[in-house]
């Protein structure tokens, strides 16, 4: 698995084959990256996953990326957090706008 450094993105503006944005309580986001045949999370400048806490911070960050494919991962813990077995279906994902608003 790669690691992609925020500081490495923001200096120059990479192509992303699919950016996913893996969507968590309390509005917190990690971001994956996948680039040719290499794929990994963002890291933060203290090598810890980045954490996003909104969609625009998201959207502020890339904007000088080429954002091919983007989506919205969404898994919900809910039926085993009250008792009822795993749901045998995988992870909702949705399309995700990289368009800032204006």
């Amino acid at each position: 698995m790669q690691k992609y450094k925020m500081s490495d993105i923001t200096k120059q503006a990479i192509v992303i084959d699919k950016l996913e944005v893996q969507s968590f309580e309390m509005n917190v986001y990690l971001v994956k990256l996948h680039t040719g045949d290499k794929s990994g999370f963002v890291y933060d400048k203290n090598d810890r996953p980045m954490r996003f806490y909104s969609s625009q911070q998201i959207r502020d960050l890339f904007d000088l990326c080429t954002v091919k494919k983007a989506v919205m991962v969404h898994d919900s813990p809910y039926d085993e957090m009250i008792g009822n077995p795993n749901k045998p279906e995988p992870s909702m994902e949705m399309p995700f706008s990289m368009q800032q608003p204006y």
